[in-house]
C-alpha cells in the first residue's frame, strides 16, 4: 500500500531512501517471493510508480478519508477481476516486515487474518480473502470506518508474530521514524546482520 498522504512525514514516504532504493521498491522486493503477483495500491498513477514495473491499483477514495480501507477494497476488486483468491497487504513504509508474513497469515482459517505484534494489532499487514469483500465494501460506505473496525466486522483472526531486532513492524510515519530506520540499517550492517 503506497497511497497514503504522508502528512506526518512531510513528504511522500514511498520514495524515502531505504538503503539505496525507495521504500516502495523495497516493499515490492521483500513481498514478491512470498506471493504469486505484486501490485501497488496508489492514489494516482505516476511515471515513478509505473517505472517499478508492477501493476498499479488506484484507490482514489483514500483521499476522501477512507485511508488503507480504500486500498483493501480496491485490492479485493483487483483480485476478483484477475482470478486471485486473496490479497496480502503491507504498507510500503514498513521496511522490515517478516519474510514469512504471508505463509504465517495464510495459515489462519479465516476470511481475514492480520498480524499482532508486541505493540498490538497491525491491521495493515493482512491476508484478505475474497469472502471478506462484501464486509469490506459495506465498511467503506460508512464514513470514518477504520481498517481495524473493518477487520473485526469481517470476522478476522489475529496472528501473533514474535518481536525482532530490527522491529519487523517498524512503521515510518515521521522524520524521527526515518532516522530510526537509518540507524537500524547501520546497526545491521555493523553487526553483519541482513536487513534487506
Amino acid at each position: 500500500m503506497a497511497g497514503g498522504l504522508s502528512r506526518r512525514m512531510g513528504r511522500d514516504k514511498a520514495w524515502l531512501d531505504a538503503g539505496g532504493e525507495p521504500l516502495v521498491a523495497r516493499a515490492v522486493r521483500r513481498l514478491a517471493p512470498q506471493v504469486a503477483s505484486v501490485a501497488i495500491s496508489v492514489r494516482a498513477v505516476t511515471r515513478e510508480f509505473e517505472a517499478l514495473g508492477v501493476p498499479l491499483v488506484v484507490d482514489a477514495r483514500s483521499e476522501a478519508g477512507a485511508g488503507p480501507l480504500a486500498a483493501v477494497a480496491a485490492g479485493l476488486r483487483y483480485a476478483q477481476a484477475h482470478g486471485f483468491p486473496a490479497i496480502v497487504t503491507v504498507p510500503c513504509d514498513a521496511p522490515f516486515f517478516p519474510d514469512d508474513l504471508v505463509a504465517t497469515l495464510a495459515a489462519a482459517a479465516a476470511a481475514v487474518a492480520v498480524a499482532r505484534s508486541a505493540r498490538g494489532l497491525e491491521p495493515a499487514f493482512g491476508v484478505w480473502r475474497l469472502a471478506a469483500a462484501p464486509a469490506i465494501e459495506r465498511a467503506l460506505e460508512r464514513p470514518g470506518v477504520a481498517l481495524r473496525a473493518a477487520f473485526e466486522g469481517a470476522g478476522g483472526a489475529e496472528v501473533a508474530f514474535a518481536p525482532g531486532d530490527p522491529d519487523p513492524f517498524l512503521n515510518l510515519n515521521s522524520p524521527e521514524d526515518a532516522a530510526a530506520f537509518a540507524a537500524a540499517l547501520r546497526a545491521c550492517a555493523e553487526d553483519g546482520r541482513n536487513a534487506s
